[in-house]
């Protein structure tokens, strides 16, 4: 898949694919997900990580209790690329089921 920095028209063109996100003041996509306790944001966690590691592609994230919060960017393009939103769709899957 491309590492090349989006612009931002053609960010914008891929957003609506990705409804849950937001573009962060630093230019990542940005979600929170909130479960019911904190073993199953731990596994959502494991989740990601078996897709993240299969696509080498690995996310900022931070963990407090039930809250999971994700941050998308491509560091070696210094910014989105095509891969962010790829991921960010898997991880959408993972959430749906």
């Amino acid at each position: 898949m491309a590492l090349t920095k989006l612009t931002p028209d053609e960010i914008a063109q891929r957003l609506p694919s990705a409804p849950d996100w937001a573009v962060d003041k630093t230019g990542a996509l940005h979600r929170e997900f909130r479960f019911v306790d904190f073993p199953r944001a731990f596994g959502f966690m494991a989740s990601v990580a078996t897709v993240a590691q299969a696509m080498d592609h690995h996310p900022d994230w931070s963990n407090v209790y039930n809250r999971v919060t994700i941050r998308l960017s491509t560091h070696d393009a210094g910014g989105l690329t095509e891969k962010d939103f790829e991921l960010a769709k898997r991880i959408d899957e993972l959430v749906r089921g």
